[in-house]
């Protein structure tokens, strides 16, 4: 009885060490869900389902039951792509009174590994990207959204200045993604900038946030900067090895305010 102990105790030690160590650092989605830790109040039921939005790629629409015009939102994935956890992302807004899709721009694969999403990312064809975001802007307007954000992590974060950089929208909201300081490109920008980071983060060096701020003011683009102190590159990931709940939820609240105060 007491060698089953062991065995049994052996095993389960050896189940957590995989979960806390090496499954986040494989891409595995683990049981910490950040929908469920940041859920306030939904003021909306909703529903959800995929749809195809441009030439083969689907997507995950989440909104309201009830009708109505509403702010849609384009969600935009890590370099992972489109997992559960942007899905319920995507739905968590919906229940605040959005019309979010979150787009596709890996062509249905999710990848598993850090090598295997740095390949996705380095040969991702960024005319062809932005033509996607672009299809989703147009699907949302088909469904009536009034106003329209962008909102991306990582990757994502990138891709959301990408998209506003290009297109006309309401409002986009960066968290730690790869940016552009100079004027002349940035001059572009339309809408309000929400930005999120970390001053740990050797991926998106403070140096560069804070370049992105003093050009985001030269040009009189309205913007809200916020650098988190003591958290790394991808904080908000719930799989990730520097996830920090607690500053997570704190940019997640500025989120919200900020839509509400640019869309609504």
């Amino acid at each position: 009885m007491k060698k089953e102990i062991y065995i049994g105790l052996i095993v389960t030690a050896i189940i957590v060490i995989f979960a806390v160590y090496f499954a986040p650092k494989l891409g595995y989605e683990t049981s910490i869900d950040n929908s469920k830790m940041l859920s306030g109040e939904a003021k909306y039921s909703i529903i959800s389902h995929e749809i195809t939005y441009f030439d083969s790629a689907k997507g995950f629409l989440a909104n309201p039951t009830q009708k109505g015009n509403y702010p849609g939102v384009i969600m935009i994935h890590e370099w992972w792509g489109l997992n559960n956890n942007i899905k319920d992302m995507a739905k968590e807004l919906a229940a605040q009174g959005y019309i979010v899709l979150a787009v596709d721009l890996y062509n249905g694969e999710v990848a598993a590994t850090p090598e295997r999403a740095r390949k996705l990312t380095s040969t991702l064809n960024q005319t062809k990207a932005l033509e996607n975001m672009k299809a989703a802007i147009a699907y949302l307007k088909k469904e009536d959204a009034n106003k329209i954000a962008s909102l991306g992590w990582c990757f994502g974060g990138g891709q959301s200045l990408q998209l506003s950089l290009s297109q006309q929208i309401d409002a986009t909201v960066i968290y730690y993604g790869r940016l552009v300081t100079d004027k002349e490109n940035l001059s572009s920008i339309k809408s309000s900038v929400l930005g999120i980071f970390g001053d740990k983060d050797t991926s998106i060096p403070v140096s560069s946030v804070n370049e992105f701020d003093s050009s985001l003011d030269a040009l009189g683009i309205q913007n809200e900067i916020y650098i988190y102190e003591g958290v790394g590159h991808a904080f908000a990931n719930p799989s990730g090895a520097n996830y920090a709940p607690e500053e997570t939820k704190s940019a997640w609240n500025k989120t919200l305010v900020f839509l509400e105060k640019n869309l609504k």
